[in-house]
């Protein structure tokens, strides 16, 4: 019932958004920006992705669907993630990805490629964030081994097709993790939650995927890592691979680890990290 609400929440949404995009094509020649016009486009088109995906968490799969049901050439979200990339405040590298294994992992998520993710996992092998600082899952690379749907496999679900409680999207230098919720971490269906290392709880963002995307290429991440980042950080990741990050001792979360710059820092895998914080 509360998944159904959220939906025609999103529907909602779409219909005013549709409204406003009437006005504004009506009026256009009353001098209205085409920049606001393009914003309102932007923003219809990341609501319909968000009620997408929304649904694909909301209903368990009974049949898979095949690749091609999966692939829209005509509204491919990849179009807006490249024009997001290329008006990006932060550094943003998209990753080269292998099509076969693009394919299979799309076919394994079950996501269509109008939306953000979907498009994602299918065109990329992931996306970096500020010279690694953030790494969004796609369908895998020498830099991002982690497949979104393999990596979340046994840890969110335990079969393909299964509906997830939530899902791992992301992860940082830091060892943190960024998950969507599927409707196991709260009952804000499709809202991201950070799994930090500073904090043995996890904190809602009050952002969905399409709003974590964009806030990755464009948000003031010193500003969200302000606590998270010490003096000689920038040297420190320039040594750090990308399937690795930072553990640090004392815990950040503890008392005596509360200064980041005192703390004792170790490189690990993100799947020794994934698997301390979970276990």
């Amino acid at each position: 019932m509360e998944t159904n609400r959220q939906i025609d929440r999103f529907s909602n949404e779409i219909f005013m958004n549709l409204k406003l995009l009437t006005i504004l094509h009506v009026s256009i020649y009353k001098c209205l920006s085409v920049a606001m016009i393009l914003q309102f486009r932007m923003r219809l088109r990341a609501v319909i992705a968000t009620l997408l995906l929304l649904s694909n968490f909301a209903f368990g799969q009974t049949q898979m669907r095949q690749i091609n049901e999966l692939i829209d050439k005509n509204e491919d979200a990849i179009n807006l993630i490249k024009e997001w990339k290329n008006d990006a405040r932060n550094k943003v590298q998209i990753l080269e990805n292998d099509s076969l294994k693009s394919k299979e992992a799309l076919f394994n998520t079950q996501v269509s490629t109008r939306s953000p993710m979907g498009a994602i996992i299918f065109h990329t092998g992931g996306i970096l964030i500020d010279d690694g600082w953030i790494r969004i899952y796609g369908s895998g690379s020498d830099k991002v081994n982690r497949n979104l749907p393999n990596w979340n496999k046994g840890k969110t679900f335990q079969n393909f097709g299964d509906r997830p409680g939530h899902l791992i999207i992301a992860d940082d230098a830091v060892g943190g993790f960024f998950l969507l919720n599927g409707g196991d971490l709260g009952n804000d269906l499709g809202k991201i939650y950070y799994m930090s290392p500073d904090n043995l709880k996890l904190e809602q963002l009050d952002l969905t995927y399409t709003d974590f995307i964009y806030f990755c290429f464009n948000g003031k991440i010193n500003d969200f890592y302000k606590n998270l980042r010490w003096d000689s950080w920038k040297n420190d990741l320039k040594t750090l691979n990308t399937n690795e990050a930072f553990v640090f001792y004392p815990y950040l979360w503890t008392k005596e680890g509360k200064n980041i710059n005192k703390v004792q820092k170790n490189k690990v895998s993100v799947e020794e990290i994934y698997t301390l914080r979970t276990q």
